[in-house]
């Protein structure tokens, strides 16, 4: 690439590194690009850094932040077809996924900086008591500090951008590290933001990023003049990191195994479309695809049979091709994976149609009948798996739905308001989503989840004040 310098964003320019490593495209294993890999000493120069600019960061006028935020959303506009052929080459995820992606990035960025409007206090009533009387009171935002951004493989940008645009908004400056198999766009982004925050005045510091192992995002997170660390990515690391990272702030948007109801009175035809649809995107890399469905055993012969047919609707190929719907996961590690929990589910009882590997890519999977117990059901498959089970009444689909250890979205199919309602009120995820794939998800609502699914909301508006403390302002006019 060379959108951007050489090296790694760190302090006012680019630093030179050892290493650099090869990123591979997951389709055929060739060679893309090469990455700069960074070590714990640059983390800690990251921190360096980000704490040295902080007050000329939290003291950006509101004007200035909402300016940073615009340009960088009109320079990845301007680049918009570049970012998507990158994507695809560095996640493997279909071309279609990806353009999906930078359209998503781009609304965040301009939700982010509509956000730095709204960022204010209210004012308290303290006369509630009587020590209160004569006393004025208001609370402001205030900056957290500098905040750590942890993204994942399957949409390396978006995710970036949800932790640098809110941080910038915010008045933070922000040390991003991507994930080691896709850290080009996020390079690329973080450029933009630097070139942006230059362009208004102020410290290219305020957004840095690091790329490494485990070690960097461990020197990262436990690092005590850290504010907030906001991480994207597994269960199992998400709840390590909020153990090291204690007593700062975190928000985890870890993983989840999405269920999907159909009830008895449901558009069938709607909800087979909904997994074709909610199942297959980005190749079932997608923490809130469609995992675990549950169908009315009324229904569900039929369900399973329309489902049958319309299954060869999901194209396998090459990501680069518009029509391309599922192509070959992140790497051979995450296929092997896949492949052993399918085989696992089938040992257990399950049926399987479709399924099998093409190249390096699992073909869209449905596994009828998969039991308690088994991994395809019970943890997060991160690939194009689906299960489907029947219940016999909805308080039992519900149960099974809450039954999991996981709680981000789950979707109901139905044409009756009160089971809209009952699922609303029952379900116990961070959303309901009531004839539509669980995997809708617009950038500026709250999103995040309950139980190991995570802790802490996403979206904008809802990260800002993650990553803003109040101050409180109590005042005796006179004495």
């Amino acid at each position: 690439m060379s959108a951007y310098p050489t090296g790694l964003p760190i302090g006012a320019g680019w630093v030179p590194v050892a290493a650099t490593e090869p990123v591979i495209f997951p389709y055929d294993g060739s060679e893309i690009g090469v990455a700069p890999v960074g070590d714990t000493a640059l983390a800690s120069a990251a921190v360096d850094a980000a704490v040295a600019v902080r007050a000329q960061v939290a003291a950006l006028p509101s004007r200035t932040r909402r300016e940073i935020l615009l340009g960088v959303r009109d320079a990845l506009a301007g680049s918009r077809t570049d970012f998507e052929s990158l994507l695809v080459l560095e996640s493997g995820k279909p071309l279609v996924d990806c353009r999906t992606e930078v359209a998503r990035t781009i609304v965040t960025l301009e939700a982010a900086a509509e956000e730095v409007a709204r960022l204010h206090g209210e004012t308290v009533p303290l006369d509630l008591l009587p020590s209160g009387d004569g006393l004025i009171g208001f609370w402001t935002r205030k900056p957290i500090g500098v905040v750590v951004g942890i993204a994942g493989f399957n949409y390396p940008l978006l995710l970036a951008a949800h932790k640098i645009a809110p941080a910038i908004a915010a008045g933070c400056p922000v040390v991003c590290k991507p994930a080691p198999q896709t850290p080009l766009a996020t390079l690329w982004l973080v450029h933009l933001f630097r070139e942006a925050l230059l362009a208004a005045g102020a410290p290219a510091a305020a957004v840095q990023l690091v790329t490494g192992d485990a070690a960097v995002g461990s020197a990262l997170v436990t690092d005590p003049r850290v504010g907030a660390v906001s991480f994207t990515g597994s269960a199992a690391v998400g709840h390590q990191i909020a153990r090291a990272a204690a007593p700062r702030k975190v928000v985890l948007e870890l993983g989840s195994n999405a269920a999907l109801v159909v009830a008895a009175d449901a558009d069938l035809d709607a909800a087979v479309g909904a997994v074709l649809r909610g199942g297959y995107y980005a190749s079932g890399q997608a923490c809130i695809s469609v995992q675990r469905v549950l169908v009315d055993a009324s229904v569900a012969a039929d369900f399973v049979a329309l489902l049958t047919s319309r299954l060869s609707e999901v194209v396998v190929g090459d990501p680069r091709d518009a029509r391309t719907r599922v192509s070959a996961l992140i790497d051979p590690k995450s296929t092997s994976r896949v492949l052993s929990w399918v085989s696992e589910a089938a040992a257990a009882g399950a049926s399987v149609i479709g399924g099998g590997q093409a190249g390096r890519s699992v073909e869209p999977t449905v596994l009828v009948g998969t039991a308690d117990g088994v991994s395809a059901w019970d943890e997060e498959i991160f690939g194009p798996v689906v299960s489907v089970r029947t219940f016999a009444s909805l308080p039992a689909a519900w149960k099974a739905v809450n039954s999991s250890r996981y709680g981000l979205h789950a979707a109901v199919f139905t044409r009756s308001l009160a089971t809209a309602f009952e699922a609303i009120e029952t379900l116990e995820v961070g959303g309901v989503i009531v004839n539509e794939v669980p995997g809708f998800r617009s950038d500026t609502m709250p999103y995040g989840g309950v139980k190991d699914s995570g802790i802490g909301r996403e979206g904008p508006r809802f990260a800002i004040e993650e990553l803003t403390v109040t101050r409180m302002a109590v005042i005796r006019p006179a004495v």
